[in-house]
């Protein structure tokens, strides 16, 4: 009979050392299953067992010669190792499934807003593309916005209608003020400075004001410190997450849909419109 056995933990300082990290957000189990042999004295045996695999599948995996693509097998890795916080972050995943509060575990099922995980905004760039173009409309908050949606070649831009009298595409955005306070304070977070920060912004309104003819757009100017970032299709939104040192096309992006109960999509679409209240138009 083969023995099950629970989870392996590292020491605190392994999940924080550069290399880990690295091949956490380039989601590199091979490299990830090696840390945890050196840092953790496991064996691929010992890694099989806490992450739900054979060890054959663990070699496979170390050696390069498979590669771990489904949701779920993340997930019993994240749980067999039990990665912090900020690491199953790093992978794309959303936090512990266990409550700080007594440790019980939940079930994700019991909450299907979040249907979902990216390890960053390229992965989900293709499904966010989709839902743009099938949309009636579209809510944008960001910082400077032209990665979304300000050039050419950004990510929504090429799902807008090109042609005066679209087809009716309604179009909001929200942008950071390039005069305020938090603009600065937001460009000290990246290291950029501020008149950098703020010439991006007013090139990605002048560029939205071209839109106009083709759909009906709104553009606002916000004040605060940026906190989410999200892209609204419908009833569909693409959730990430601004912090200090990334921009939020780099954080994990989390496919929200709204359900008739949950409430994640009515808060954060309730936050979008408390946020354009206090906001200043501009487009």
């Amino acid at each position: 009979m083969t023995m099950t056995l629970g989870p392996i933990d590292l020491p605190d300082w392994a999940w924080e050392r550069a290399e880990v990290r690295q091949a956490l957000r380039a989601r590199d189990m091979g490299a990830v299953f090696r840390h945890v042999q050196q840092y953790a004295g496991a064996s691929q045996a010992r890694i099989a067992s806490a992450a739900g695999m054979t060890q054959a599948r663990v070699n496979e995996i170390i050696n390069g010669r498979r590669e771990v693509s489904r949701l779920d097998v993340y997930e019993r890795i994240a749980d067999g190792l039990r990665m912090p916080d900020d690491a199953r972050h790093l992978l794309g995943l959303a936090a512990s499934r266990e409550k700080r509060s007594g440790g019980a575990a939940f079930d994700l099922a019991a909450f299907p807003e979040v249907v979902r995980v990216y390890a960053a905004q390229d992965s989900a760039a293709e499904e966010i593309q989709q839902q743009a173009r099938q949309a009636q409309e579209l809510d944008v908050l960001a910082v400077r916005g032209l990665g979304l949606i300000g050039l050419n070649d950004s990510l929504l831009r090429a799902c807008l209608p090109r042609e005066q009298g679209g087809k009716g595409l309604r179009i909001r955005v929200l942008l950071l003020d390039p005069d305020s306070a938090a603009l600065e304070r937001r460009a000290a977070e990246i290291g950029e400075s501020p008149e950098s920060l703020a010439s991006g912004v007013r090139l990605a309104e002048a560029r939205l004001r071209e839109l106009a003819d083709s759909c009906e757009i709104e553009v606002y100017r916000y004040r605060m410190l940026p906190t989410w970032r999200l892209i609204r299709t419908d009833s569909t939104m693409f959730v990430s997450a601004f912090d200090a040192g990334w921009e939020g096309h780099e954080s994990a992006t989390y496919k929200v849909m709204a359900t008739p109960h949950g409430p994640l999509f009515r808060g954060f679409r309730r936050m979008f419109e408390a946020v354009i209240d206090g906001a200043e138009r501009t487009v």
